[in-house]
């Protein structure tokens, strides 16, 4: 008998605990770059579009790696071809006049001078990525290193 009573009690308690959980909501917060409650799946936001600009674009910081001024969708980038080299190698870059490979591809990692692209360098897309048309996620206030030490220089005048 007592068991028979432990089980209504048992029962009645998860039936009154899944009637609760199905009333609470999210607790309220601030709507983050989502734009949505955390466990709402908002609609994805469009793709952005490589930007039309041409040319080699600004870099803002020292060793930032270079952006891709172009579309790279359907290029094969595997370990058997890498379709970036067609126009950047030594070979194809004056024909191509796309940008040489740096040297600094040509080293593995203790330095050592190699006559093909490093395998740590050959995945272009590691590091170098297209350049979009994406605004930002979010407001920021970065400062490029130019405009720093322009900064710098006018307060030591001052």
């Amino acid at each position: 008998m007592k068991s028979f009573i432990a089980s209504i009690v048992i029962l009645v308690t998860a039936v009154l605990g899944m009637a609760v959980a199905s009333e609470i909501s999210d607790p309220p917060r601030p709507e983050g770059v989502r734009g949505a409650a955390f466990s709402e799946t908002p609609e994805a936001p469009p793709i952005a579009g490589v930007t039309e600009r041409r040319g080699r674009m600004e870099r803002n910081y020292p060793e930032q790696p270079p952006v891709i001024p172009h579309k790279v969708e359907g290029y094969q980038l595997d370990k058997r071809f890498n379709r970036c080299l067609d126009c950047h190698s030594r070979n194809a870059s004056p024909e191509s006049g796309a940008p040489m490979v740096s040297v600094t591809h040509f080293m593995d990692r203790d330095k050592q001078v190699l006559a093909a692209v490093s395998p740590d360098r050959y995945f272009c897309t590691q590091c170098h990525v297209p350049q979009t048309d994406a605004e930002p996620l979010v407001e920021n206030q970065f400062r490029t290193v130019d405009e720093v030490l322009r900064d710098l220089a006018d307060q030591r005048k001052q």
